[in-house]
């Protein structure tokens, strides 16, 4: 028997996905720029993200018929934090302000200041969702896994963001020499926020950024209970995937395969390299892992189930 929806993080779907209507809107009407960029492409990008957010949640929490109460209450502090966060960036909109990293007056560095506090409950939150999620035991057993490790990436993926509100060596050379600097932190490494970036999301192409790898990971939360999803679609029509053990290790596959991008992509964002520019050793690195996640399911899919090993006895209880 599974729980009711939602309703905070619900809500919280709704008007995230209004907000991106708006802000997609203000797009074509409100010309104005902030750090190089279109004042409302970052409240489009963080609707979208937070509707998505609340929405794979939602659905989780329907799930759960252990610790409902602590799922309940962690799932409405996620909701309040995000509403929260998306108020302060609106607010810094509507006053022509960047949001992040802004220090250029105390009221813009509380914003800010407050908008990590914010991101840290949210965060701890999510992770006591995490927490509940895993100690379900009723569920399909590749749909178990996929929530935990999706969880697990996608908590990583948000702490990545973690890592971009430190100075950068400029701002801290500025900072070191008393002089006044209105931007601490950056999502761009070895060039300046602002700079030329790709279409729509816009992350740098002149050096690494911090974002792609946020956003990969983030998305992990949406990405493997899919996959789960299609591949008990699949059982019903082919007999390679009937096993909830073959399922459940290609769900493991393809987390490894998830975590491995992951972490590559935050390699290569933190030694300055654009994403569309790989060099040698970062595209090595995208084959080796490429061909290892390719290998691994390959084995998983074509082995005889007279030699298969056993279901792990934890996705079977």
């Amino acid at each position: 028997m599974t729980s009711r929806i939602h309703r905070p993080l619900l809500a919280l779907t709704v008007a995230m996905a209004l907000i991106a209507v708006i802000a997609s809107v203000g797009l074509l009407v409100d010309h104005r720029t902030v750090v190089g960029s279109a004042i409302w492409l970052k409240p489009l990008k963080f609707a979208i993200s937070l509707a998505l957010l609340g929405g794979a949640l939602a659905w989780m929490l329907t799930l759960t018929t252990r610790l409902r109460r602590v799922g309940w209450w962690a799932g409405t502090v996620v909701a309040a934090m995000s509403f929260a966060e998306m108020s302060l960036i609106l607010l810094q909109v509507a006053r022509g302000r960047a949001s992040h990293f802004n220090h250029a007056t105390a009221f813009d560095a509380n914003v800010f200041s407050a908008m990590g506090m914010l991101v840290t409950v949210l965060w701890t939150a999510t992770l006591v969702l995490g927490i509940v999620i895993a100690l379900q035991r009723h569920l399909e057993p590749g749909l178990k896994w996929a929530l935990r490790f999706g969880m697990a990436v996608s908590l990583a993926g948000m702490a990545i963001g973690f890592l971009m509100v430190s100075p950068t060596p400029a701002q801290q050379r500025a900072l070191d020499a008393g002089q006044p600097v209105d931007m601490i932190g950056a999502h761009s490494v070895g060039v300046p926020d602002g700079g030329p970036g790709l279409p729509l999301t816009g992350w740098a192409t002149t050096g690494g950024d911090l974002r792609i790898p946020h956003f990969v990971g983030l998305h992990a939360l949406q990405v493997l209970p899919l996959l789960a999803v299609a591949l008990l679609a699949l059982s019903r029509r082919s007999s390679r995937f009937a096993e909830s053990g073959v399922r459940v290790r290609l769900v493991g596959v393809a987390a490894a395969g998830y975590a491995g991008l992951v972490g590559l992509l935050t390699w290569q964002a933190l030694r300055g390299q654009p994403l569309i520019h790989p060099d040698l050793v970062t595209l090595a690195g995208f084959a080796g892992l490429l061909g290892s996640v390719a290998l691994a399911a390959r084995l998983v899919v074509r082995a005889p189930a007279a030699v298969r090993p056993a279901e792990p006895v934890a996705a079977s209880r």
